[in-house]
């Protein structure tokens, strides 16, 4: 593809379609680990505790790979997500829940943990406050480079423009070069915290027990899914309200 120019090749609908189905996954993993929780024995079926977190993992890795995808097709959009209600979207912090969330999940979920477990969770915890501090203030270098509200609104017009061009080029002109690093920008951010969201989870694993990791994970699950149905049963009930008013 040439410089300066973008091609539309990702149907615009596909992510929302996928997070559909990653979400129905999402209950039923959810169910799982409830279930794994009050029948597994410890000791006898840890190989299977340990098989069943693996495949949670790989699930939300694919829905970072997805998002990746719809990351490169149109950035711009990832920041302002439609797919997600307005209670879900208060929540985001560059795109997703911010990792140091993990940290209040394992106090929340966990209460057996080991003195060299909570040195280690504080640790991680530190480490990963310092990196969090680190991709906020890069985001905000980014916003404050492109502050000048021509420019704004130009990135405002070619996010709307690869929204509705399916598989059509939309060609951008010098003048339009900042925009171009402007996305290239964004994505790398987006990308950064994705990576950071990942890694910390896996680290958070990989210092808790195979049954303090089931307890992490569902609760990390219930969080989400809760957040999902009172945020639609909002929209719902602001919808029903305006259509009264109306």
């Amino acid at each position: 593809m040439p410089a300066g120019s973008y091609r539309s090749s990702y149907d615009d609908n596909s992510f929302e379609l996928f997070l559909e189905g990653w979400l129905i996954r999402q209950e039923q993993f959810l169910d799982e680990l409830i279930v794994a929780q009050d029948t597994f024995d410890v000791e006898s079926q840890e190989g299977i505790m340990r098989d069943l977190i693996t495949r949670v993992l790989a699930h939300y890795q694919e829905y970072y790979e997805e998002k990746s995808r719809m990351s490169h097709r149109n950035v711009f959009r990832v920041f302002s997500p439609t797919w997600f209600t307005p209670l879900e979207r208060s929540f985001l912090w560059i795109t997703g829940f911010k990792p140091g969330l993990a940290f209040t999940l394992v106090t929340d979920s966990i209460s057996d943990l080991s003195e060299n477990q909570v040195h280690r969770l504080n640790r991680l915890r530190h480490e990963t406050k310092v990196q969090e501090r680190s991709l906020t203030e890069e985001l905000a270098k980014i916003q404050e480079s492109v502050a000048a509200p021509p420019l704004v609104e130009r990135a405002r017009r070619v996010g709307m423009q690869l929204l509705y061009t399916d598989g059509i080029t939309v060609e951008i002109t010098d003048e339009d070069e900042n925009i171009d690093t402007l996305k290239s920008a964004m994505e790398n951010v987006v990308t950064d915290a994705d990576r950071l969201r990942t890694r910390t989870a896996e680290r958070v694993v990989g210092v808790l027990s195979p049954l303090q990791s089931l307890r992490f994970l569902t609760a990390a699950g219930q969080l989400q899914l809760r957040l999902r149905m009172m945020g639609m049963q909002r929209e719902a009930e602001r919808q029903q309200n305006e259509a009264s008013n109306g």
